[in-house]
């Protein structure tokens, strides 16, 4: 998990902490979490597994928020957890999440397509987050540059029509229909492609030279008038969505929790999901291992400091193509939603090995890697 604070920190923190203030702690934030409500000591003296007096409670719950895990809202009023209060549980106190029958069944429902690609997957897996947590739910994907084919491959359509079908790192697939000038025919298709294949695979687009178009168009004499439309429907593919793209679902759902009553901090929140920029930039510089929960004033967006982000980007192949997310109050059900995140970003990587058929994958030696420029 990524914070602030160092393993070493918290060892200290717990050290400081006895046994029976980690369970009082534990139980004030699950009961809040809970009911949104300060939790006062008659209260926590009622509920099973805290068999201490009210009186024992009282004097524990004052130390805790001298210590600066508990704070309180009015003299009167219970107590609440603070920033410090979440953060200890979230890295030492909470428990696993388990998640439902119903909630894998709609998970493995959303996968169950395995021609699907990775864009739309990222895209269902946002909406599946806000409906199984409810909270609104980012995914971010394509949050990488890609500027190079791993494999080209043509596929007759008609007389004067083919599919020109580009492999990119990640297994990702791109295809464009080409229109010929003139009839084509399959032998002539085959050459195409073993010329695109041996003299564009790998080459970076900026890396290409006017004369190494020409060269390659005189060499595949009538098909060369093609070279153009194709390496135009190259440039056309790779632009698509390469700076990155941020869809956010259940915004609606904020309406539903006190903390957001407030307009200005209604807003103050919807003003931060519009800065996608920013929401990219986090991602670009996220952990990929674990999932990453920004409590409060440790988001770097000053504008969800009363609120918690939870993040895990999506790796294949150990390069990030795109994150699930979750925003909402500090009041979060931390191990439900840790647990969904995690699981559901887990399945999908496992999913998208491969994302293409084996016939169309790039060659042995045909990798990232490898580049002819």
């Amino acid at each position: 998990m990524l914070n602030k604070r160092t393993v070493k920190d918290f060892r200290a923190m717990s050290e400081v902490l006895s046994e029976r203030k980690k369970n009082i702690l534990k139980a004030v934030i699950e009961e809040y979490i809970s009911s949104g409500e300060p939790i006062g000591s008659k209260f926590l003296a009622s509920l099973d597994g805290i068999s201490l007096s009210p009186a024992t409670l009282r004097n524990e719950m004052s130390e805790l928020t001298e210590m600066g895990y508990l704070t309180q809202p009015h003299t009167s009023a219970g107590r609440v957890p603070s920033e410090q209060g979440y953060r200890f549980y979230v890295d030492s106190l909470m428990q696993s999440y388990d998640l439902t029958t119903s909630e894998m069944n709609k998970l493995n429902e959303m996968l169950r397509d395995k021609e699907e690609q990775l864009d739309k997957i990222i895209d269902s897996a946002g909406r599946l987050m806000a409906s199984l947590t409810n909270y609104p739910a980012i995914s971010v994907k394509s949050v990488h540059k890609v500027n190079k084919v791993l494999k080209f491959s043509l596929l007759y359509a008609d007389d004067f029509h083919f599919l020109l079908i580009m492999i990119l790192p990640q297994n990702e697939v791109k295809t464009k229909t080409v229109r010929s000038p003139f009839q084509l025919t399959e032998e002539g298709l085959l050459a195409l492609q073993n010329a695109l294949n041996k003299y564009l695979v790998n080459v970076r687009l900026e890396a290409l030279t006017l004369a190494q178009m020409m060269e390659l168009e005189n060499m595949l004499g009538i098909y060369g008038s093609l070279v153009t439309p194709i390496i135009k429907c190259v440039y056309e593919a790779l632009g698509e969505d390469s700076d990155g793209n941020v869809r956010v679902d259940g915004v609606d759902r904020l309406l539903g929790y006190p903390e957001y009553s407030s307009v200005d901090k209604l807003r103050s929140v919807l003003s931060t999901l519009e800065q996608r920029d920013s929401l990219l930039e986090l991602v670009e510089n996220t952990d990929e291992n674990g999932v990453s929960v920004f409590i409060g004033s440790e988001n770097t967006v000053n504008t969800m400091n009363d609120s918690t982000l939870i993040l895990k980007t999506i790796s294949i192949d150990g390069k990030k193509v795109g994150a699930i997310g979750v925003i909402g109050p500090c009041r979060m059900d931390y191990s439900k939603v840790i647990s969904t995140v995690d699981q559901l970003v887990q399945s999908i990587t496992e999913h998208m090995r491969p994302t293409v058929p084996n016939n169309l994958l790039p060659e042995k030696g045909m990798t990232e890697g490898e580049e002819n420029d």
